[in-house]
C-alpha cells in the first residue's frame, strides 16, 4: 500500500487542481442596483460611474441588468454609452418598482407604481427600451395576488420583459400563475433558502424560471467551492441559472470585485461549458447579447 500511495496521489492532485481552477470566461451580472446611496448626486457620489464601471471590467464583468432605487441611477448607466462601450459592458435595463424605501411594502397594491412604470417604459434609456421589470420585494407572499403585482405580471407577459422577484417560493407560483409565459428571474433563488428540492420542483413546473444566485444559502462549501446538491442541480438545469452580485448597499460595492471573484471559484467546480452557460451566456441568451470579443 505504501508503494502505491505516491502513484495514488500523483493522479488525484491534477485532478484536484483542475477542479478549482476558478472559471476564466466573461460574466454577466444579472443582479446589480446602483442606488441613490452610491451616487445621489455629484457631490455625495461616492461610486461615480468611472469607478463602477472599472470594478465591472478589472472582474470580466461583460453585461449587467441594471435596476436602481430610484430609476435616475439606472438611466445613468445606459445613459454613459461612450464609457460603457469603452469598457467593453452592456446595459440592460430594467424599470424598478421604487421611487423610495417607502415602496417597498406597498407597491403590489399602489396604482401609482403602475403608472409610472408606464411612463418610464414609455420614456424608456439612452441604451434603448426598458427590457424587465423589479427587483421588487414580496415579504409577504400573499401579496403576489395585489392588484399591481397581477397587473405587472400580465404587463411582462405581454411586453415580453423579463421579472426579476425577491419572494419566496410559494410567491413563485402565485406569480406564475398570473402570467404563466412570463419570464422570471428568482433573486437568489429564494432568499430564505427554499430546500433544494422545492428550487428542483419550480424549476420542472416552470420553463421560464431562471434562479440568481447571489446571497444563496447552502450554495458553497466553507471554502468558497460549490456543493454537491447545488452542482448536481446546475448540471441538470444548465440552463437555468445566472450569477448577480446584488449592490443593494456601498458595502457591496467596496467588495464588488472580491464578490465576482467568489462566483469565479465556485463556477471553476461545474463542467467548464456550464460554468459558462451560468457565467454569462443564460444571462446573454435571454437578452439576445452577442459573445464578447
Amino acid at each position: 500500500m505504501r508503494r502505491l500511495l505516491p502513484a495514488l496521489i500523483a493522479v488525484l492532485l491534477p485532478l484536484t487542481a483542475a477542479a478549482q481552477t476558478p472559471y476564466a470566461g466573461p460574466l454577466f451580472d444579472a443582479h446589480l442596483h446602483y442606488n441613490d446611496e452610491a451616487c445621489m448626486f455629484p457631490g455625495a457620489c461616492p461610486y461615480p460611474i468611472a469607478e463602477v464601471l472599472a470594478m465591472m471590467q478589472r472582474s470580466g464583468v461583460r453585461a449587467i441588468i441594471a435596476n436602481s432605487r430610484p430609476n435616475v441611477g439606472t438611466r445613468s448607466l445606459a445613459a454613459a454609452r461612450d464609457e460603457t462601450r469603452k469598457a467593453g459592458i452592456t446595459v440592460v435595463p430594467f424599470v424598478r418598482l421604487y421611487r423610495n424605501r417607502a415602496d417597498y411594502s406597498g407597491w403590489f397594491a399602489d396604482e401609482s407604481i403602475h403608472t409610472m412604470v408606464q411612463d418610464e417604459l414609455a420614456a424608456g434609456t439612452a441604451a434603448g427600451p426598458y427590457r424587465g421589470l423589479g427587483e421588487f420585494h414580496l415579504y409577504d407572499s400573499a401579496n403576489a395576488d395585489g392588484p399591481v403585482a397581477a397587473k405587472l405580471m400580465k404587463l411582462a407577459q405581454a411586453r415580453g420583459l423579463v421579472v426579476l422577484a425577491h419572494v419566496d417560493d410559494a410567491a413563485i407560483d402565485k406569480l406564475m400563475a398570473h402570467a404563466p409565459q412570463a419570464r422570471l428571474i428568482w433573486a437568489h433563488t429564494g432568499i430564505g433558502g427554499a430546500p433544494i428540492e422545492r428550487v428542483r420542483a419550480l424549476m420542472q413546473r416552470y420553463p421560464q424560471l431562471v434562479g440568481e444566485l447571489s446571497y444563496r444559502p447552502g450554495l458553497t462549501t466553507g471554502g468558497g467551492g460549490l456543493s454537491a446538491e447545488w452542482k448536481a442541480l446546475m448540471t441538470t438545469f444548465p440552463d437555468r441559472f445566472v450569477v448577480g452580485s446584488d449592490t443593494w448597499i456601498n458595502g457591496r460595492w467596496s467588495g464588488y470585485e472580491a464578490l465576482m471573484s467568489d462566483a469565479r471559484r465556485w463556477l471553476g467546480d461545474l463542467p467548464p461549458e456550464v460554468a459558462r452557460r451560468i457565467g454569462w451566456g443564460n444571462g446573454a441568451r435571454l437578452f439576445g447579447l452577442a459573445d464578447p470579443d
